[in-house]
Formats: structure tokens, C-alpha cells, sequence
């Protein structure tokens, strides 16, 4: 990486934004290209 700034894409400040809301649970992140395409949230997960 170079010595420009990291800037976030709007995309990205989304999933930020999505994570911090997220009080409990997974999520899954699927990337295309490198970049954040779509987020997933896992709804029911069972132990036994």
C-alpha cells in the first residue's frame, strides 16, 4: 500500500455501520472483486 490516505467506499462505510449495529450474532461478508457486495446475517444457529 502507498503512502496515499485510505479512503472507505460507501459500500464499506455500510458494513461498518452494519457491524456496529450488530449487537449479537454472525454475519457473513461476501466480496467480489474486493470490494463488499453483500451481507448475510446468520439467523438461527442450534447447539445441542
Amino acid at each position: 500500500m502507498d503512502s496515499k490516505k485510505f479512503l472507505p467506499t460507501e459500500k464499506e462505510i455500510k458494513l461498518l455501520e452494519i457491524i456496529r449495529n450488530t449487537e449479537y450474532g454472525e454475519i457473513r461478508i461476501i466480496v467480489q472483486d474486493g470490494k463488499p457486495i453483500r451481507v448475510e446475517e446468520i439467523k438461527k444457529s442450534i447447539k445441542l
